[in-house]
């Protein structure tokens, strides 16, 4: 089963007053290797909403086939200056499985009536 997660943030005021420059090297020096450590499990995806969301300034998308990827790379996340200074607050998370509403299983299955 495939797994999409959205990962709703908002960036916090330390992270809106560090200059471009420490932006910029916290990305590349800390995000991206925790996002490349999990790149063969997880596909992960960042936008950038501020300008469309009073709430959420940021937020990502992760495809994984397995759950406790998620969990790990969440884990990651939380002991990084990303969520413990925190740079971004986590709003909500948002589990889904695509087109899961049809199922597997026929309501006969269920029912027993055929």
């Amino acid at each position: 089963m495939k797994y999409t997660i959205l990962i709703l943030v908002n960036a916090t005021g330390q992270w809106l007053t560090l200059p471009r420059a420490e932006r910029d090297a916290f990305v590349e020096n800390e995000l991206r290797p925790i996002f490349k450590k999990f790149k063969t499990n997880c596909n992960i995806r960042l936008y950038d909403a501020d300008f469309t969301h009073a709430h959420i300034s940021d937020f990502l998308i992760v495809e994984t086939d397995n759950l406790e990827d998620h969990a790990y790379l969440m884990g990651y996340l939380r002991e990084s200056k990303t969520f413990a200074i925190p740079y971004f607050e986590v709003k909500e998370l948002v589990v889904g499985v695509a087109n899961n509403f049809r199922g597997s299983l026929a309501i006969e299955d269920i029912t027993g009536v055929n």
